[in-house]
């Protein structure tokens, strides 16, 4: 039995709230809510939406739950509730808010329920001017249910209108990134990945895997040195799989995109893997990620094939490298982060 979390908890204890004829749920976990929800509603369409590619997994197996995994919301018609998890970034509920509203109708009952240590009450500010009619349903356990009615609707939704340009530097490149909200560090450079750009050891040919790729700064700066690799972005973001397309096409690169749950869509074997791991689900560290994809990489690696990957100083990635490739080197190291490779025999 899954433990439901917080959120869906106090969803269900409002579940007279929470019928509906089509209904379109936004950032679910996998917690086991939308089996409750469709075992509530046995008549009713259900819909589940993720930016996340695991989560699109785990929905596809729920009875009677169509699952959508996209950068953008998919567009249903006649949805007369939306329930929607706010998520740990405000910028992309703000971007998700509008696309809600350019998918709805007038009659479309909007639920939005978070954690307050994950900022849910900024949606009160956010659909102020947006919503003839909102409540506060209930509270509990940390988290807040709201409802808003009569949304005012938004003609279309276009996701470059969220697009944010930067510049990037290191190791003596300068180049162009595009980032959308809710991808790895959006906007900038993050001093783990600069670190990282500034101590790679590259082939000069074959493939190379940018695993967790964000906004694809890591892919473009090695495109940019060695042109002439076939370079895989992946990640488990739909966003940030996005992003990395518009990064790579940005500066005339092609690449080869990858939306996967670690390594579970990989079938090719890569000369070089590069990345900046990911640790945290949600509001919460979790090394389970990273150590899966670390086990994992040695069987889609070629031999000689080097693992290259950047870390926080104070994440014990070392004993788990050491596990699965027998030897690693720590390339450099300060306070904050540690580059370490591990090498294919």
């Amino acid at each position: 039995m899954q433990k439901l979390s917080n959120p869906s908890l106090l969803l269900l204890r409002n579940e007279e709230e929470l019928s509906g004829n089509n209904i379109l749920v936004i950032n679910h976990s996998n917690d086991g809510f939308l089996s409750q929800l469709a075992h509530l509603n046995p008549h009713a369409q259900i819909n589940a939406f993720s930016y996340n590619f695991a989560d699109y997994k785990a929905a596809s197996k729920v009875n009677s739950v169509t699952s959508y995994v996209d950068h953008r919301l998919p567009e249903l018609g006649d949805v007369d509730l939306v329930i929607y998890y706010y998520p740990k970034s405000k910028p992309e509920a703000l971007m998700t808010l509008t696309n809600i509203r350019a998918i709805c109708s007038s009659e479309t009952r909007l639920l939005v329920v978070g954690e307050n240590k994950g900022g849910v009450k900024s949606v009160e500010k956010q659909l102020k001017d947006h919503a003839q009619a909102s409540y506060k349903l209930d509270s509990a356990k940390h988290c807040i249910l709201y409802e808003f009615n009569q949304l005012t609707l938004e003609e279309r939704f276009n996701i470059t209108d969220y697009h944010q340009q930067f510049s990037v530097e290191a190791a003596g490149q300068t180049f162009e990134a595009i980032s959308v909200p809710g991808v790895f560090n959006h906007g900038k450079l993050d001093i783990g990945t600069e670190l990282l750009l500034n101590n790679l050891d590259l082939p000069k040919s074959g493939q190379v895997l940018d695993f967790g790729c964000g906004a694809g700064l890591i892919a473009t700066f090695i495109l940019n040195a060695h042109p002439k690799l076939s370079m895989h972005c992946l990640d488990v973001s739909a966003l940030a799989v996005y992003a990395s397309e518009q990064t790579l096409k940005l500066n005339g690169h092609n690449g080869c995109f990858i939306l996967s749950d670690g390594l579970s869509e990989v079938t090719e074997k890569y000369d070089a893997i590069i990345s900046n791991p990911p640790f945290h689900t949600g509001l919460s560290t979790d090394y389970t990620i990273s150590e899966s994809f670390i086990k994992n990489a040695k069987h889609s690696m070629n031999k000689r094939a080097s693992l290259q990957i950047v870390a926080n100083s104070f994440l014990k990635y070392q004993p788990i490298i050491e596990q699965y490739f027998g030897t690693y080197s720590t390339v450099i190291k300060n306070t904050k982060f540690a580059v370490y490779r591990a090498d294919k025999v």
